[in-house]
């Protein structure tokens, strides 16, 4: 099987993260040539390395940051022959200084350092890095890489784009991963159409050697940062992963298989072949009668805070095909009904108030329309789905007595689920996910990163409701409650939840709700029905001959900072 990957993008990361900072900078340029070697050692701070294929134009440099300021002695660069050492050595032991190298391709470096992390990127002979807690990325070309992985005083904590060997455990609690990865692509060239044959030496690539060592720190091989999940322990797939990997969503599996690569393999030689899909296909509609000259089109719109615009009118809109005005018959408002996942977070934040969310959800489903279909799915560690789309509000109502609270968090899992499973049979309509939650994953098989393409394909509003746990307790207990002062410092969100929230409903075109009172929930629950029945039918007249649906058919509404987005086209019959 092969799935689509994403290139990395680890020092670019760094690189932003660096240059925000309010810090005093010191460059200079080194004289390094390809085959030399170059030692780092900075045990205060950060070590981030690239490769250039072409130092002419991107000269060999080291740039140092630090808030506290620099001393020219704070840096100390000694060459001699094709070797270069530079030694960050602060006469401040504890002030911290990162570092940023830029040097050429094919030299072989060596980095240490304690708690910063290091940080590798290019085409090298060698990189051998060495560091206590920090992490170690190595982003290397991956046709042929030979890897010693080594933890000196902890259980193995990695993730790496790609098969690699299996852990070993060494004397004196020492843990090993030792091993070549060298592709098919490596070994063979194309002559001609469909034609392969054994590269020359000279063809071949050149080997990539990797020594990691660490004593408690991760290391990640071609995975940006951002895509690491919560848990790093390998650990069999859950039914939310499961589902995954059956939905055919290659990026999302690719992710799963990262995690667990021997559980993902089983679990996949034991399914019948699978067709792959790219995705969600971004719909266009599903023309009864392709060649009818009058379309109706399905359309959102939203102000610069992605919030529904209601009570427009046909002089507000514009309808262009291939450039050309077309005539605008009607605008309705649309009360075509939605498909809705009530995604319910029953981790152990929670544990002790289950009846303060089952009664937020039994006011959810009171607040929908009649006509809405309603799925009700809870997650801990896992999935669980207690019902199916219905509406049947009394079977919806019912459904929410048949579960307990504990365990684990694995919120990113439940999302995908939503999306690849519970959602992927209707593709086309019209979608939305409402989640309740505290935002904080501590369990999931994916990254948050890893869920935004999927996301925006689907097509499906997300509307995340994101609720601290101490306030949960505090709206269980009642707003009359008397507070306990020490425990106010936990009724407010992460900074790493909130800022996820507001970018899941910005990539979905939803809205995120932070919670800070109690009565925010049900307020936020009518907003969200106002929210999705804020969007037009809009019936043109098409004179797009070639059959279907213009593919530059644009719907642009005319006020300022006013945005639409095209759900879907129906056509009437024939005229």
């Amino acid at each position: 099987m092969k799935f689509a990957t994403r290139p990395t993008l680890i020092l670019i990361a760094f690189l932003t993260a660096v240059s925000n900072v309010d810090a005093q900078e010191v460059t200079r340029d080194l004289a390094i040539v390809a085959g030399g070697t170059l030692e780092i050692v900075n045990r205060n701070g950060r070590i981030a390395v690239k490769a250039e294929p072409d130092t002419t134009k991107v000269p060999a440099s080291v740039k140092a940051f630090s808030p506290a300021g620099l001393a020219d002695e704070d840096l100390k660069i000694v060459a001699s022959g094709g070797r270069t050492t530079i030694t960050v050595a602060p006469k401040d032991k504890q002030k911290r200084i990162d570092i940023v190298l830029t040097v050429p391709e094919r030299i072989s470096i060596k980095a240490e350092t304690l708690a910063g992390a290091i940080e590798a990127a290019g085409n090298f002979a060698s990189v051998e890095a060495r560091s206590d807690t920090g992490t170690i990325m190595a982003d290397v070309p991956a046709d042929d890489v030979k890897y010693q992985f080594q933890w000196t005083e902890s259980r193995p904590r990695y993730l790496a784009d790609f098969d690699i060997a299996e852990v070993k455990e060494k004397s004196a609690g020492r843990f090993e991963i030792k091993g070549r990865r060298l592709s098919e692509d490596g070994e063979k060239v194309k002559r001609g159409e469909g034609e392969e044959e054994p590269k020359t030496e000279d063809q071949k690539p050149k080997t990539v050697s990797l020594n990691l060592t660490t004593a408690r720190g991760i290391i990640l091989l071609n995975v940006p940062p951002s895509e690491v999940m919560s848990d790093l322990r390998e650990r069999p797939l859950t039914n939310a992963a499961k589902a995954i990997v059956r939905s055919g969503d290659s990026l999302l599996m690719e992710a799963i298989r990262r995690a667990s690569p021997k559980y993902f393999g089983d679990y996949a030689r034991s399914l019948p072949p699978l067709r792959f899909e790219p995705g969600f296909a971004t719909t266009s509609g599903r023309l009864e009668n392709p060649n009818a000259r009058t379309k109706t089109a399905l359309v959102r719109v939203t102000d610069e805070k992605n919030r529904a615009i209601a009570g427009l009118a046909p002089a507000d809109f514009e309808v262009t095909e291939n450039g050309q005005s077309r005539e605008i018959i009607s605008v309705e408002r649309s009360e075509a009904p939605f498909n809705l996942v009530l995604l319910l977070d029953v981790s152990g934040s929670v544990e002790n108030y289950v009846n303060f969310i089952r009664k937020t959800a039994r006011n959810f489903v009171d607040t929908v329309h009649a006509n809405d279909r309603v799925s009700i799915v809870i997650f801990n560690e896992d999935v669980k789905k207690l019902s199916d789309f219905t509406t049947d509000k009394k079977k919806l109502v019912e459904s929410l007595d048949t579960f307990d609270a504990g365990g684990g968090t694995a919120y990113y899992d439940a999302l995908a689920y939503a999306i690849s499973d519970t959602l992927r049979p209707l593709k086309g309509e019209r979608t939305a996910i409402v989640v309740l939650t505290d935002g904080d994953d501590n369990r999931s098989f994916l990254a948050f990163d890893s869920l935004a393409g999927s996301i925006q394909e689907s097509g499906a509003l997300v509307y995340p409701l994101y609720v601290p746990s101490g306030l949960i307790a505090l709206g269980a207990q009642g707003q009359t409650a008397d507070i306990d002062p020490m425990r106010k410092k936990y009724m407010s969100l992460t900074a790493k939840s909130g800022g996820e929230g507001e970018r899941l409903a910005k990539i979905s075109g939803g809205v995120y709700y932070p919670i800070t009172q109690i009565g925010q929930i049900q307020r936020a629950y009518e907003d969200i029905v106002l929210q999705m029945r804020s969007a037009y039918n809009i019936t043109y007249r098409s004179d797009f001959t070639a059959g279907g649906v213009s593919p530059k058919l644009k719907i642009r509404a005319k006020r300022e900072n006013v945005f639409t987005a095209i759900t879907s086209v129906t056509a009437r019959s024939r005229e």
